[in-house]
């Protein structure tokens, strides 16, 4: 299985890491760490060179409660990261954004993938990923980033979710995105409770029974500090383990923070997967 994004074409014969580079002062995990153009890019290498096989460039928080960002306060934080990655960057380069007019400016940076937690919900969005030849991540969230969590409910989480990135699949492909340039997200954290998020890791094989590579992202999130305990810089253990059962369970890309605990943990289970008995 390919993805094709932008210049490059990744075999996800095995799985990649997604190294996340928050250019932000109010993420959940790291917010004001890398806010300056030189500490992003940074930041960033030091992730290439542990072995993040894609950047993921965010300008703009979508933790629970998170404020929104204005669109010129947005290009102002990832565009100038994104025109001096492109430079410099051995992989793909994404945008992790819901603004069509971000997504196009950062197209012409040189992002190789749009990442969207809205799945080109936006007026405007889905023209502009049709007519460039980046990848694209399809995510799934159940109201805003303002209320997500404020009472999140399904009947079947598995089915609900599965149906809307079917849906939103099948628009992309309507709008002549070609298949191997999309992704999807189950969108772990975004509107769903412990109990939700516990039962998409379950059957996370059932959705990847959609056809397309799914990218997950667990790390550093509150599910974790529910099982086991522990602030967001304490949730490595779990973080791991989360990213290899996810894996195991089709995951093509895993959108970590801690990208060498990772890529050692997926080497470990890519070895074993690899062994003929």
């Amino acid at each position: 299985m390919n993805f094709h994004c932008g210049k490059y074409t990744l075999n996800l014969n095995r799985p990649h890491v997604m190294g996340i580079v928050n250019v932000t002062p109010d993420s959940f995990s790291d917010g004001g760490q890398f806010v300056s153009t030189n500490l992003a890019v940074a930041h960033a290498l030091k992730l290439i060179a542990d072995g993040a096989d894609i950047l993921d460039i965010g300008g703009e928080s979508t933790r629970p409660g998170a404020e929104p960002v204005s669109l010129d306060e947005e290009l102002k934080r990832v565009i100038p990261v994104i025109e001096a990655l492109h430079k410099v960057s051995s992989v793909p380069i994404s945008i992790d954004t819901y603004k069509p007019e971000v997504m196009r400016l950062a197209i012409a940076a040189g992002a190789d993938i749009v990442n969207d937690v809205r799945a080109l919900q936006e007026e405007g969005a889905l023209e502009v990923v049709s007519g460039s030849h980046v990848g694209l991540c399809l995510m799934h969230m159940q109201g805003t980033p303002q209320t997500m969590q404020s009472s999140p409910s399904y009947v079947d989480v598995v089915n609900e979710v599965k149906q809307f990135l079917t849906e939103r699949l099948d628009t992309s492909l309507a709008y002549g995105i070609a298949k191997n340039r999309i992704l999807l997200d189950p969108g772990f954290g975004f509107g769903k409770t412990r109990a939700h998020n516990i039962e998409l890791i379950k059957h996370l094989d059932s959705i990847a029974d959609i056809g397309q590579p799914l990218l997950v992202g667990l790390s550093r999130k509150s599910v974790l500090a529910a099982i086991s305990g522990g602030d967001e810089d304490q949730r490595l253990y779990a973080g791991i383990a989360a990213s290899v059962i996810s894996a195991m369970k089709g995951a093509k890309i895993l959108r970590v923070h801690d990208v060498k605990a990772t890529v050692d943990a997926l080497k470990v289970l890519i070895a074993i997967q690899q062994i003929e008995i």
